[in-house]
């Protein structure tokens, strides 16, 4: 059980993250805001208790590999890899400006610690098989990530990369599906229900469990658990909310994936989380 000042601690990591989420939204005025916020909890467990990564030797070959799939709520990955100390804060004040060091979809090798170019969704847990394979065969003792979100899952690539690291027994690999359920256009059970989502996993080998995306305690005592089995790749579905501690009006809404905060609603939340 993670005691309660590390508790603390991880809780204030967050706060601190969602704010440079929506500073970094307002002064964009860029979209994806509301997927950034639903996996804070998520990059925050993995980042300050599970990855075994130091931000001085972003690429030391021993490192555990975090691949982040969805790209285009990179918002969250910089902010986190900027709190852990990659890379200096002030960097997230050019975040999709002119000049600046952070695109809109995170790519390998503008910052630190960015471990692949995503933003074609669906791509990233092929990629983290193929990194969770290349460590298994040169007998490597480092472990693969893969933050996905729901909506890509709806992607052909995205089953047969489970179909493949099933087969091959990639017990070094753990998924995590950032599950809030919102995708592009509608709720993800309207444009393409995902449903038995944990049974699909179940038959593609992998060893599935379920929680609660915004419960720090229980993702640090899950990721501590992996894999969850030998010779299986390990599952995590995170059951989350768009745009998750931000504008509550936003909360579980559309609008949180296009929709930047206004000027009143920027302070209004600013002042909320100090």
């Amino acid at each position: 059980m993670i005691k309660e000042v590390e508790l603390n601690d991880l809780e204030t990591h967050a706060k601190n993250i969602r704010r440079e989420i929506l500073t970094m939204s307002y002064n964009a005025q860029s979209a994806h805001t509301g997927g950034a916020l639903s996996c804070v909890e998520i990059l925050v467990a993995l980042y300050f208790k599970i990855l075994q990564i130091d931000p001085l030797k972003p690429l030391d070959a021993d490192r555990d590999r975090l691949i982040f799939s969805k790209a285009h709520d990179a918002k969250a990955l910089y902010a986190v890899l900027a709190e852990k100390g990659f890379f200096a804060k002030g960097l997230l004040e050019g975040y999709e400006k002119t000049g600046g060091k952070l695109p809109g979809h995170s790519t390998r090798n503008c910052v630190p610690g960015v471990e692949v170019s995503a933003g074609s969704l669906g791509h990233g847990l092929s990629m983290a098989a193929g990194v969770a394979y290349a460590g298994k065969m040169d007998n490597k003792s480092y472990k693969t990530f893969a933050v996905l979100s729901d909506g890509e899952c709806d992607e052909g690539s995205t089953w047969e990369a489970a179909l493949w690291s099933g087969h091959h027994k990639l017990e070094n690999l753990t998924a995590v599906v950032d599950y809030n359920k919102l995708q592009g256009f509608g709720l993800t059970k309207d444009v393409l229900d995902l449903e038995p989502f944990a049974d699909k996993w179940t038959a593609f080998g992998w060893c599935v469990e379920e929680v609660d995306g915004h419960n720090m305690e229980d993702l640090v005592s899950l990721f501590s658990s992996t894999p969850f089995k030998s010779d299986k790749p390990s599952i995590i579905i995170a059951h989350t909310i768009k745009g998750k501690g931000g504008i509550p009006k936003y909360e579980n809404e559309m609008s949180s994936q296009y929709y930047p905060p206004t000027k009143e609603e920027f302070e209004e939340i600013m002042e909320n989380l100090r």
